[in-house]
């Protein structure tokens, strides 16, 4: 009896919602223009830009450690690669899955462009895509294959 009229009053108010359009998490911003100003900078403010749970020396999650250790396979230089720990700042932590309307951490951004979380950078990693966004925006030197290799 609960069921029926329970699923009959959810079809009806997610019937209304939908057809209001508010499919879009548009209505359910939170970040105010001044934190969105200030994790716009902070994507731009390096050509590598990670958000993660912890540091490169000490990741807090092994999602966070994957990242890194991509990273590292692609020796990525230090100089060109800056983080931000989202464990030590709750706004923060919220806010870039909001920037990024992307819901995990960590994130990548290379040369201010959202590049995906692990699963996505993993899948880059292994075909080969992420050696080549890294050698187009100059993070890594471009490898130079010789006329007769393959």
């Amino acid at each position: 009896m609960y069921s029926s009229t329970l699923r009959s009053s959810f079809s009806s108010v997610s019937r209304s919602t939908l057809s209001a359009g508010l499919r879009t998490p548009a209505f359910r911003r939170f970040l105010s223009q001044e934190a969105r100003a200030k994790i716009q900078a902070a994507v731009k403010e390096s050509p590598v830009v990670l958000f993660m749970k912890g540091t490169p020396q000490l990741p807090q999650c092994g999602f966070s450690r994957a990242v890194v250790q991509v990273l590292d396979l692609h020796q990525v230089p230090p100089e060109k690669l800056k983080t931000y720990d989202v464990l030590e700042d709750q706004e923060l932590r919220n806010g870039i899955k909001e920037f990024s309307d992307w819901p995990t951490i960590p994130q990548l951004y290379v040369n201010g462009e959202f590049v995906g979380g692990c699963d996505i950078l993993l899948g880059m990693h292994q075909s080969g895509e992420f050696e080549e966004l890294l050698m187009k925006h100059d993070v890594i030197p471009t490898i130079e294959t010789s006329p007769g290799s393959s």
